[in-house]
């Protein structure tokens, strides 16, 4: 990492410099660490700056391009008379030509790598999502593949779980799946879980293996709190397999795209109607 390198370079000129003006050697080694830490200091705010500009940029694409999608759903929803998948075609188009603004703007952080481990894994997490909404899943399967700890992605986050356990059980690795689960499970608490237990429980219903699915359920319910969680275990309980829904996840579940969304409703205007029976 250059980041070390510069501030390497730092210290070797603060603790000679000592050495030089006869400060002794403890003196010289305190000048040496004092100066590895201001050149780390001073390399994290001149490229923080460099990248913040870029991040903020890539922020205001976002947030431009998702208020236009929310005025046009909007307007379909209290549109009568307008034509629904025209409309999600028209949205979707919208959603991708954001998305890939957005993967133009990513690239631009690729210098900054250099500079910093956790800047490569974070340029890897945010592709990794893009190509995913974009449905482009073998650069996903490649980027989930990457063993380089500079390249990898950091799965921090539920969603980005989730997306490697829902390529995993597209690609029918469902032992993978199940190590995923567990392994990341560790380290969300509260509702935080709640996805991860939602998909798990999901791939064992689709796999007819109700009691596992049904035990899954038992524990996560009790652990997150969550509502669909302990609805889904009521179904099965019951012996109510079609009941069971992950809808009350919301956009997060939908966003893995191992289920679609429901189509938006028009809502109906109130108003006048043609001919004697208008009321």
């Amino acid at each position: 990492m250059l980041s070390i390198l510069f501030s390497l370079l730092v210290a070797a000129l603060f603790a000679f410099a000592s050495e030089v003006n006869g400060l002794g050697l403890g003196l010289s080694i305190g000048a040496g660490v004092l100066g590895f830490i201001l050149g780390l200091i001073l390399v994290a705010r001149l490229v923080g700056k460099r990248m913040n500009a870029v991040q903020e940029e890539l922020k205001n694409v976002m947030l431009q391009g998702q208020n236009r999608i929310n005025r046009d759903i909007q307007h379909f929803q209290t549109k009568p008379g307008g034509n629904p998948k025209a409309v999600q075609a028209q949205i979707e188009k919208k959603q991708q030509a954001m998305i890939r603004d957005s993967l133009v703007l990513v690239d631009q952080l690729a210098p900054f790598q250099k500079y910093s481990i956790l800047i490569g894994r974070q340029i890897s997490t945010m592709k990794m999502q893009f190509h995913y909404q974009l449905k482009e899943f073998e650069q996903v399967d490649a980027i989930l593949a990457e063993k380089g700890l500079m390249n990898k992605p950091m799965l921090s986050e539920p969603i980005a779980v989730g997306m490697k356990m829902a390529r995993q059980y597209k690609n029918k690795d469902l032992d993978g799946l199940e190590k995923t689960f567990k392994k990341h499970l560790l380290w969300f608490r509260g509702d935080r879980a709640s996805l991860l237990y939602g998909i798990m429980s999901w791939v064992y219903v689709k796999q007819g293996d109700l009691d596992e699915a049904r035990s899954l359920l038992a524990k996560g319910k009790d652990k997150t709190g969550n509502e669909t969680l302990q609805r889904n275990w009521e179904a099965l309980s019951n012996d109510k397999v079609k009941s069971f829904s992950n809808r009350g996840l919301g956009d997060e579940w939908y966003a893995l795209g191992l289920e679609n969304p429901p189509s938006p409703k028009v809502q109906r205007q109130r108003g006048r109607g043609k001919g004697p029976n208008r009321f």
